[in-house]
């Protein structure tokens, strides 16, 4: 456990920067499927920087964000410090701190894949109210819409340490059905994000299995990705599209 705490520990500054938005018709979606309105408390566990958090926030929401990782719950607060809504407590999905029946909504965005899933049910039930809902979200990026993506695929397949272990996309229909032990709901929204050189490289190394500074490799890396962009940027970007999957489901 501790080591998917810290992992990010040394990612905070390019995860605020370059790490992608989630997109906002996912609030009127879940206002007219999970009965979201702006009285609604939120817990966006596993919030990290509070990149999720701030969705709900506009939308009026008091949000409670529950975080492991100290560099990442400095970060929220720092980010989200312009709203009065938003409090942050250090807990993890399995022991959130948060009391029992206390929240309408909880989400993870983009942390699920790291949860302990049993654990995780029985705390979700725990602190949501009996007409709550998980809701669960994902930026997934596209591997094979252009041929920048495609590229970018073999470069991350080549130079990630765990790549194909931790990636998000190995959570799959079964365990999902196993998580939420009933029918749920699957709603897929369009997402892209369009970097020049510094942001593509900082998008890339916010990801944990990526190589640091520190890394033997990484001078190579980033020549490698440069000429990547070199490659296929037009106008000096380069754009990465996301399908954004939300699934919910009352426990």
């Amino acid at each position: 456990m501790s080591d998917t705490v810290e992992r990010f520990s040394n990612r905070v500054e390019n995860y605020v920067k370059y790490r992608p938005d989630y997109p906002r018709e996912i609030i009127p979606f879940l206002a007219a499927n999970c009965g979201l309105t702006i009285d609604s408390v939120v817990a966006d566990v596993g919030c990290g920087t509070g990149i999720s958090s701030r969705m709900f926030l506009d939308n009026g929401n008091r949000v409670i964000g529950v975080e492991p990782n100290a560099a990442m719950r400095d970060a929220a607060v720092g980010q989200l410090a312009e709203y009065p809504r938003f409090s942050i407590v250090e807990g993890t999905s399995a022991a959130t701190t948060l009391p029992d029946a206390g929240v309408d909504i909880v989400t993870a965005a983009q942390a699920f894949h790291w949860f302990e899933p049993v654990a995780t049910r029985r705390e979700f039930a725990r602190i949501l109210k009996p007409d709550g809902y998980v809701v669960l979200i994902w930026n997934i990026r596209q591997l094979d819409t252009t041929p920048f993506l495609i590229e970018y695929e073999a470069f991350l397949q080549k130079f990630g340490n765990d790549y194909n272990f931790v990636r998000h996309e190995n959570i799959t229909e079964r365990e999902l059905a196993a998580f939420f032990q009933k029918e749920y709901g699957l709603a897929t929204f369009a997402n892209v994000q369009i970097f020049d050189f510094e942001g593509l490289k900082g998008r890339m190394l916010s990801s944990s299995y990526m190589p640091n500074e520190n890394s033997p490799i990484y001078g190579t890396m980033i020549e490698e990705l440069r000429a990547l962009f070199a490659k296929h940027a037009e106008n000096g970007r380069i754009e990465v599209f996301y399908d954004t999957n939300v699934y919910f489901s009352q426990l």
